[in-house]
């Protein structure tokens, strides 16, 4: 297939719910660490990694070493016989969660369903079915998930009942008209009052990410799953953290986006960069809990030995490399290099996140905070023209989503703000234009 046979079939043959960002198509056909060639073969510096997929750089040479091996051993046996890569690689997650608590995991193909059965067995546990979910949240695509989910575009078809959503910690857009630290922090102390006056007062539990991803890299106040979780275990419920886009270094220094507000959760669900690509995913709980889910199940593809062998070689690359280090310095480098495109363009009113995992808000004007979508949509376009690649969300579609390789470099950095600012400057000329 050329080019146009592939946008075709692409049309012709699968679903019109998929959907591409571009205008037109872009059409990727290699990769390679930090950088993505397109058919007509342009390269991109990506700062977007497949949606915080592409933790350790595209096709790394030391991971895909082992999955080629172990694709020449043994590819599939399912979940009914016991493996070598999916035992190797649910003892080395014992030893990485918070405070060694959460020693049992499930394995899975996807966040979606790592959060089905974190929810499956949080109410198996506490025998309750309510659960409590955050506005704005994004949990997967599954009907069950979908509920979960607090926006409104990703909600489609019907819903299940169980499910109320708190107001979340999104202090530039505080649903409170408050401020930071005067407002106290009454987010996460609502999440009682939602407790008490919108469930039975006993709950199974609460489901959040850390950091909200499809919502915008919405990053709560240091100060707020500590009290949100102690609220929800006092109502007898399990705290859910929803590690699907935070976890594994992400985020700087830790392994666990939880890690950073100091909490020790319940159950923890990840996928997405665990296997730099490859399709995982994987729920964690402490034994007590993952004892609760009687009787029998399976999982074709859960734990399959490729990707569970790629799962642990990037753990391991992750540790021996130090990325978790790299995280830390070369995030806040790129920290420092968006708040200096925040004094320069005043269309930019936010910059929010932590580590490699942050994000641009884009306004009409800093007074109104008013989002800019359709401005969003022109810099995603520049920024194509410019050869970078970045990700856009937000329940008012106005935010760029960055979250390049971990093992990138300030010399990156220095190359993708240049190309950003560039973008920038020509989405906003463009639209002065269009008004004149």
């Amino acid at each position: 297939m050329n080019k146009d046979d592939i946008i075709l079939a692409h049309k012709s043959f699968i679903f019109p719910a998929v959907f591409h960002y571009f205008k037109e198509p872009l059409l990727v056909t290699r990769a390679k660490d930090q950088y993505v060639w397109d058919a007509d073969g342009n390269q991109y510096l990506d700062f977007f990694g497949g949606i915080v997929t592409v933790s350790v750089g595209h096709c790394n040479d030391e991971v895909n070493a082992k999955v080629h091996k172990q694709m020449d051993t043994l590819q599939h046996v399912s979940t009914v016989f016991a493996n070598a890569p999916q035992a190797e690689l649910a003892a080395k997650l014992a030893t990485l969660t918070p405070g060694r608590a959460l020693t049992k995991s499930f394995f899975t193909n996807s966040g979606t369903e790592a959060n089905e059965t974190a929810v499956l067995t949080a109410r198996c546990y506490t025998g309750s079915t309510e659960m409590i979910a955050l506005r704005h949240a994004y949990h997967g695509r599954s009907s069950l998930m979908m509920t979960a989910t607090a926006q409104s575009q990703w909600r489609l078809g019907p819903v299940h009942p169980g499910f109320v959503h708190a107001p979340n910690a999104y202090c530039y857009r505080c649903p409170f008209g408050l401020e930071y630290p005067s407002c106290e922090l009454k987010c996460a102390h609502d999440v009682e009052e939602v407790v008490r006056t919108t469930t039975s007062g006993r709950i199974a539990g609460m489901i959040a990410e850390p950091i909200q991803g499809v919502g915008g890299f919405i990053t709560p106040p240091p100060e707020y799953f500590g009290i949100v979780a102690r609220i929800v275990r006092n109502y007898g419920g399990v705290f859910i953290s929803d590690e699907v886009q935070t976890a594994w270094g992400r985020t700087g220094g830790k392994w666990f986006g939880i890690e950073q507000w100091g909490v020790t959760p319940d159950i923890i669900t990840s996928a997405k960069g665990l296997a730099n690509g490859a399709p995982v995913g994987v729920t964690i709980a402490r034994a007590e809990i993952a004892d609760a889910l009687k009787g029998v199940t399976i999982s074709t593809f859960g734990g399959n030995p490729i990707a569970a062998t790629a799962a642990k070689a990037v753990l391991d690359y992750i540790e021996e490399h130090r990325l978790r280090d790299n995280v830390t310095s070369v995030g806040a480098y790129l920290r420092e290099a968006l708040l200096a495109l925040k004094e320069k363009h005043p269309v930019i009113g936010d910059i929010r996140g932590m580590g490699l995992l942050q994000a641009i808000e884009f306004v009409e004007d800093r007074r109104s905070k008013k989002p800019a979508a359709p401005l969003t949509l022109a810099v995603m376009e520049a920024a194509r023209e410019n050869r970078i690649m970045i990700g856009r969300g937000g329940l008012y579609g106005n935010v760029a989503r960055l979250s390049p390789p971990m093992n990138i470099s300030t010399s990156d950095v220095d190359e993708f703000a240049r190309r950003l600012d560039a973008s920038i400057t020509a989405a906003v000329a463009k639209f002065k234009t269009q008004a004149v």
